[in-house]
């Protein structure tokens, strides 16, 4: 596996623990080619406006609806400063919907090294928004910082392409698998390395990797 090195970080960016502040002002504390991995699962309004409910905030939606959205330039900004800090090799794992995968996020990598290398689709066990078909499921990109390669970078292979997961939101409506997150944290990085979210949310990430012997730096701009 690869050897992530020292990471020098200010005061202000405490390992372990959940962190209330920008997703940039987190980044911009971590120095270039440091980090290992990274998870990202940005707060998109795509697909709400796209359906375009009327009701939504009011009967639908409303833990969604009250959640600080990003701009389509937030999540490029972000995805670029994730860019420079994984070190060479290293992995951003995206969460997108179905809307974001068919109508294209490429956009969100201009101006970064990042390649998608694969693709993994988490069975939510729930059913959620669609006019037409129901959403049962979310999807997860793998993005590789250049220059791409397996050998000697990803370390297990018994990971399916599709992971059926229930997960308990605890309050909040993006929770994401602790344990298809933490599989992948095992998989791409070393005991004791620090793994990243800028975007932390319910913190899943932060329990993924304390359940496989990883450091967390994260935060959410709800603390």
């Amino acid at each position: 596996m690869i050897e992530a090195p020292p990471v020098d970080l200010p005061t202000s960016h405490r390992l372990d623990e959940r962190l209330t502040m920008t997703a940039g002002e987190l980044l911009g504390g971590i120095g270039d080619d440091t980090i290992p991995a990274a998870f990202f699962d940005p707060q998109y309004r795509g697909v709400l406006d796209k359906l375009a409910f009327g009701n939504e905030g009011e009967q639908r939606g409303q833990r969604r609806a009250g959640l600080p959205q990003m701009t389509e330039a937030d999540i490029a900004a972000i995805i670029r400063d994730l860019n420079r800090v994984l070190i060479p090799s290293g992995h951003l794992f995206l969460w997108l919907d179905k809307f974001h995968l068919c109508t294209g996020f490429s956009p969100w990598l201009d101006n970064t090294t990042f390649e998608t290398v694969d693709l993994l689709t988490w069975h939510k066990q729930r059913i959620g928004m669609g006019y037409r078909t129901r959403r049962t499921a979310e999807y997860l990109v793998v993005l590789q910082k250049a220059p791409k390669r397996a050998k000697g970078v990803w370390s297990i292979h018994t990971i399916p392409d599709v992971w059926t997961e229930k997960v308990n939101r605890n309050g909040h409506t993006h929770r994401k698998p602790t344990d298809l997150q933490g599989e992948l944290i095992a998989a791409v990085t070393n005991a004791g390395d620090i793994i990243v979210d800028p975007a932390a949310g319910s913190f899943s990430v932060m329990d993924a990797a304390h359940t496989r012997g990883r450091h967390f730096l994260g935060c959410d701009i709800l603390g």
